[in-house]
């Protein structure tokens, strides 16, 4: 059993590199600035991201280099949406910048959505497994269709994000690990605590807003 351990932690050391670990360090810069509603959450996030694409590209991760892919241009969305939008909202009206609102959605909406990711995580688990192209096809397929979904909840603002965050990140967690990423397993155990963290400053964020809605 001890050698089956040290093995194993050997594994983790040979895939470690300076760039994972500045990927890291910006991906834990991105979450708890994007808790914080922070704009500058997203130029973090799409300088990890881009470092990610290569690693996994390089580490026959094919689904977490695309999703890595999608990040960078949903970093450059997040960004546009709450900073650069709002900013030509408020020119147009020479009124102040208001910025993005958090909201929610209803269960049947949600419904539907979590449907669609199940759909779509079979079909490209499927397609993965056929042509032998991941590691761990399935799990590749699962993470990367509602890390997709979810990062663009996130960038419209709908508090449930984090939520999915937290179910997302445990899956990450065991793929990442499995597939000899050690510093971005950790990462993802942090972000599970992270997105907590974040949910909970939404949603007294979130109540706030419908006070002074309610008030006015």
């Amino acid at each position: 059993m001890d050698g089956q351990l040290a093995e194993l932690f050997n594994l983790q050391l040979q895939h470690f590199s300076i760039w994972e670990a500045i990927a890291v360090a910006l991906g834990l810069a991105y979450v708890l600035m994007a808790a914080k509603e922070i704009v500058w959450a997203w130029p973090a996030a799409f300088v990890s991201t881009a470092i990610y694409m290569i690693i996994f590209w390089e580490g026959n991760l094919p689904m977490q280099s695309a999703l890595n892919l999608f990040y960078m241009g949903m970093a450059a969305y997040g960004w546009w949406l709450w900073q650069v939008q709002p900013s030509r909202e408020a020119a147009a009206n020479n009124t102040d910048v208001q910025p993005l609102a958090i909201h929610t959605w209803g269960m049947g909406r949600h419904a539907l959505w979590i449907g669609l990711g199940i759909l779509l995580t079979f079909s490209f688990g499927g397609l993965l497994t056929l042509f032998e192209a991941s590691q761990m096809p399935y799990l590749d397929a699962g993470v990367m269709v509602f890390s997709m979904m979810t990062t663009f909840l996130m960038a419209r603002k709908v508090l449930e994000s984090w939520f999915y965050w937290i179910v997302i990140n445990t899956f990450a967690v065991a793929l990442y690990w499995q597939t000899g990423y050690p510093l971005t397993a950790m990462m993802f155990v942090a972000y599970m605590g992270l997105a907590w963290y974040g949910m909970i400053k939404w949603q007294l964020r979130f109540r706030a807003q419908t006070n002074t809605a309610t008030a006015a």
